[in-house]
């Protein structure tokens, strides 16, 4: 046999085991706690995060407002990470519920977006009864432009 082809041959077989060696060390790495925090992909650390936007969040139906409103609809705006932020109100009887909060320009995973989509934000105005709400985990922007957004509506409904 020809020396080269011997060369060749050994040099195929040997980039073969390489590459063999090679894909079999990385499948020991997984994400079930073997592989680097790192590593894992944003969704794979998801999974194993506490949901910031999973709180649960419960409003009294006969609670009022802490000063006489009118009835009626209101809108707010806000200034969020990326746009504005629109809250409108329903007023009844003093009682304050959120019908709607709205974002321009923001994207998922920027501050509180989820937050306004899921209506983590107008449960939480429906429980206080107004603007004096809690802090959304990693939304403190989006969360003051909701706050702003409804200060805005109650001026308006303000008797």
């Amino acid at each position: 046999m020809d020396v080269r082809l011997q060369k060749k041959g050994a040099m195929v077989a040997c980039g073969a085991a390489a590459l063999a060696l090679g894909l079999s060390g990385c499948s020991g790495a997984g994400f079930d706690g073997s592989g680097s925090k790192e590593a894992a992909s944003a969704e794979q650390l998801a999974m194993r995060a506490d949901d910031p936007w999973a709180v649960e969040v419960t409003a009294d139906p006969a609670a009022k407002a802490a000063e006489p409103l009118r009835d009626g609809v209101y809108t707010g705006t806000g200034k969020g990470m990326d746009g504005l932020i629109t809250v409108t109100l329903l007023i009844e009887d003093n009682h304050i519920t959120c019908i709607e909060t709205a974002q321009e320009g923001e994207s998922q995973s920027v501050g509180g977006y989820e937050a306004v989509r899921d209506g983590v934000y107008a449960d939480m105005i429906d429980a206080a009864q107004g603007s004096d709400i809690d802090a959304v985990s990693g939304a403190t922007i989006t969360t003051a432009g909701i706050r702003q957004a409804v200060e805005g509506a109650l001026e308006q409904a303000r008797a």
